[in-house]
């Protein structure tokens, strides 16, 4: 059994007997192999996301919350493929590593012949871009969904850094990806390259509630997917 089969099995093993706890000794003699490859299996479904939790104590051991999981969908192969195709689209973007989370944590409930279907028609989608994978930093996403302030050392057009005190608003997408924060160097709203964005500091202090138009930020309304290339120019001075 592959280590990908090994853990979609370990999720379905827990989600049959939760709220029951199953031990890493008992998952191991069941899956034949060692307990330490358990513990590693299970530390890398708790980091995609899955909520796998230890219960201390002699008749304790590893347990899956159904309260927040997804019962078994009904899925069909071609539904499955077109999903894992669609999320592929989200490389290089902030919003990456959700979409890994989310396409792992559907493929886990999904039947057993239905899942092996969708990864062998998904094997046989190609993309012609090859989209560079870019690192966004966790602490970016985390400062926006929490409205948390951050501390950023950012390199303009020109190579000159400089340290600055943001508000996390928004992202912004286009040939580029961009955080829009309120800068308070400049009291204003900015829009800073991700790629130029060095050390980031998540800072000990909510964000206050701002009302900031993007689309009069930018200066026109947005069409389409992409941002123009006069949009670019003016997001990307981070002044």
């Amino acid at each position: 059994m592959s280590r990908t089969d090994r853990l979609y099995a370990l999720v379905e093993e827990l989600r049959a007997v939760s709220p029951r706890p199953r031990s890493a000794r008992w998952l191991a003699a069941r899956f034949e192999v060692s307990a330490r490859t358990i513990e590693r299996d299970l530390s890398a479904l708790q980091a995609s996301g899955v909520p796998v939790y230890a219960e201390p104590g002699r008749t304790g051991g590893y347990v899956l919350d159904k309260a927040h999981t997804l019962p078994p969908l009904a899925m069909t192969p071609g539904e499955a493929a077109a999903l894992a195709a669609g999320l592929h689209t989200l490389t290089g973007t902030p919003m990456a590593d959700a979409a890994r989370s989310a396409l792992a944590k559907v493929v886990a409930v999904m039947p057993a012949r239905d899942r092996t279907a969708a990864e062998e028609l998904a094997a046989r989608i190609r993309f012609f871009d090859s989209r560079e994978e870019k690192v966004v930093p966790l602490v970016l996403q985390r400062a926006l969904a929490a409205r948390r302030v951050l501390r950023i050392d950012y390199a303009d057009r020109l190579g000159n850094t400089s340290s600055r005190v943001v508000e996390p608003l928004g992202f912004l997408g286009g040939e580029h990806w961009y955080l829009i924060a309120w800068c308070r160097l400049r009291t204003a709203a900015r829009g800073f390259r991700l790629d130029r964005i060095g050390a980031v500091e998540e800072l000990d202090e909510s964000a206050p509630p701002r009302s900031i138009d993007i689309d009069a930020f930018l200066g026109r309304t947005l069409v389409g997917p992409k941002v123009t290339a006069n949009t670019d120019t003016t997001v990307s001075r981070g002044r």
